[in-house]
């Protein structure tokens, strides 16, 4: 069965740090892109980056460029999104999602074929 588990939420002060984790199982990992959604109270749900498992090619939204950084470790199947310089406005639950091939970044939702359950970032002013 085709899994991820995502984790690593949290409430941090606003100019603070978390870091997401993405534990993926039951499908070739090196095949897939993997990366985050969020989804804001009251908003629709968003890509905010994705990472080739293949090649280590990355995209990112432009609100998160430069304070986010999305990384892959291979042997241990899994994916890290630190984030850094937190603002109120990234508080949102963050799903992680995969989908074969390098990436889904533009792709619509319906391309993703497995999701996280979800982990909740809360970042207070």
């Amino acid at each position: 069965e085709m899994q991820l588990v995502d984790s690593g939420g949290g409430l941090v002060q606003a100019g603070g740090s978390l870091r997401l984790s993405c534990a993926a199982s039951g499908f070739t990992f090196d095949d897939y892109a993997i990366g985050w959604f969020r989804q804001a109270p009251g908003k629709e749900r968003e890509g905010v980056s994705c990472i080739s498992s293949r090649d280590g090619s990355t995209n990112y939204a432009d609100s998160v460029k430069g304070r986010f950084t999305i990384s892959s470790d291979n042997a241990k199947n899994t994916v890290y999104l630190q984030m850094n310089s937190l603002k109120p406005e990234d508080t949102a639950v963050y799903y992680c999602a995969a989908a074969l091939g390098s990436s889904w970044w533009g792709f619509p939702e319906g391309y993703l074929e497995v999701w996280g359950q979800g982990t909740l970032v809360t970042v207070s002013s």
